[in-house]
């Protein structure tokens, strides 16, 4: 079993099921999520690349800012356009 600890320091410990993995992503639509960090997108590009030579069909979001979360509206977009999703954190 894995732990997650939740760094937003929530006063009650949630528990959720993880989804689980596709076999492949060949053919299916990946959101690649930067959250405004610096650099975070030339890790993004590379795993574009990387992503598009397996055959995933490749989407691309941006937070308007890594201070806080992503708006409404884009998880929303994300949500409806992306069966998997992949969230750039780079420092």
């Amino acid at each position: 079993m894995t732990t997650l600890l939740d760094p937003t320091n929530e006063r009650r410990v949630s528990t959720m099921e993880r989804v689980g993995r596709p076999e492949s992503l060949r053919g299916l639509t990946v959101g690649l999520l930067d959250i405004s960090k610096a650099r975070g997108d030339v890790f993004l590009d590379r795993l574009e690349e990387r992503l598009s030579e397996m055959g995933a069909d490749v989407r691309r979001f941006k937070k308007p800012t890594f201070t806080k979360p992503a708006p409404v509206d884009l998880r929303h977009e994300i949500a409806t356009q992306c069966q998997v999703v992949i969230e750039a954190l780079a420092d």
